[in-house]
């Protein structure tokens, strides 16, 4: 499987009763925010047999997106200093994971029923009520980190995970889809707290605890309405989902990279400047994200985001990962004044047709210029 760019497997059964409590404290809480699809499929999430009749057993599979440059890490972290540029996050720079993940995971159901007799399967990834850590936990692809997502000692966690839920019990599936290469499920954060420090809204209420609300992620790609004020300065420069999490993470520091070609950053998203971001029309919009998980917030959101990180471009508010920020040249402040009056300008343009929840946002961003 790891031709398919699987790099790691792993079978788990159905029981998930022992994550059933936490999934209500969870909605209980509000913690998911405005998914309120969470709330309606309930305990359905923790009990696949009842999302599929006749699922017996899961296998879930582990598809590495990070990027496959050694210098990655200090290139995703610097870019969150480019007060005038958009960070994307980087899963969602190349081709769309949940089209690429279907493929390969029908591909593979093909092939384990044509080889098993009887064997049907159904293939999901974010597609439907799925546990996906949970099953990923128990089919030992790794532990549940404190930042909530999946960490493994190999590949840290910059993966999807896909999963085929099948009509097989354990006992008749095959030894080598039984011991993929995991890396088991027992816990490695130990004493660690890099990932809840560095949250830039403090969503990580706790150690494996996420309160979407105050998410970046959920604000900029889940949320449909205004992104509240008190959490925008929080944004940076970040247009779509965060990293910060990850990128902190010691087991990223070291993870191996299996690039797939799929994955890799599209070049009208490289080095893409804020004010041309904001210019894009709906329809230039929708041809640059064609086939990109990143069209699905649409342009109204994708405006949005943008005007937020223009306005804390205006403000100079990046985020600074490693010491104290150098002083600013002569040449290079006279540069930056140009740059944020042509950042006002855009700003004022693009509200001529704004509507009401955009043009708040661009009065906002208006009012965070400084010079």
């Amino acid at each position: 499987m790891q031709a398919s760019g699987i790099g790691h497997w792993g079978v788990a059964d159905v029981n998930l009763q022992d994550a059933e409590p936490g999934l209500l404290q969870w909605l209980e809480a509000g913690f998911h925010g405005e998914m309120d699809y969470m709330a309606r499929h309930g305990l359905k999430r923790a009990r696949p047999a009842e999302l599929l009749p006749g699922t017996l057993s899961v296998l879930m599979v582990a598809i590495s997106y990070r990027p496959p440059e050694p210098e990655w890490l200090d290139r995703a972290w610097a870019s969150l200093e480019q007060g005038d540029r958009a960070t994307i996050s980087l899963y969602a720079r190349g081709r769309d994971y949940h089209k690429v993940l279907r493929k390969r995971l029908q591909a593979l159901g093909v092939a384990l029923a044509a080889a098993l007799p009887g064997l049907r399967f159904r293939a999901f990834c974010d597609s439907a009520p799925v546990m996906e850590v949970a099953l990923a936990n128990r089919a030992k692809l790794g532990w549940r980190g404190k930042n909530t997502l999946l960490l493994n000692r190999q590949s840290g966690s910059m993966f999807f995970l896909g999963s085929l839920f099948i009509n097989m019990p354990l006992e008749r599936l095959p030894q080598a889809l039984l011991s993929g290469p995991g890396s088991g499920d027992t816990e490695h954060c130990g004493s660690c707290r890099a990932c809840l420090d560095v949250c830039p809204t403090q969503a990580l209420v706790a150690p494996f605890q996420l309160d979407a609300r105050r998410c970046i992620s959920y604000l900029t790609i889940e949320h449909s309405g205004p992104i509240p004020e008190g959490l925008r300065s929080a944004i940076g420069n970040r247009i779509y989902g965060c990293d910060d999490c990850q990128l902190i993470c010691p087991w990223n520091k070291f993870a191996v990279a299996m690039p797939i070609k799929d994955f890799a950053q599209r070049p009208e998203l490289e080095n893409l400047s804020l004010i041309e971001a904001l210019t894009w029309s709906e329809d230039e919009f929708s041809r640059r994200t064609e086939g990109s998980a990143i069209r699905r917030i649409g342009h109204r959101r994708w405006q949005r985001n943008v005007v937020v990180a223009l306005g804390n471009f205006l403000a100079g508010r990046v985020t600074h990962h490693a010491g104290t920020p150098k002083p600013t040249s002569g040449a290079n402040l006279q540069a930056l004044k140009a740059q944020r009056r042509e950042a006002r300008q855009a700003l004022a343009r693009a509200r001529l047709e704004a509507n009401t929840m955009l043009a708040e946002h661009i009065d906002w961003a208006l009012s965070c210029s400084s010079t």
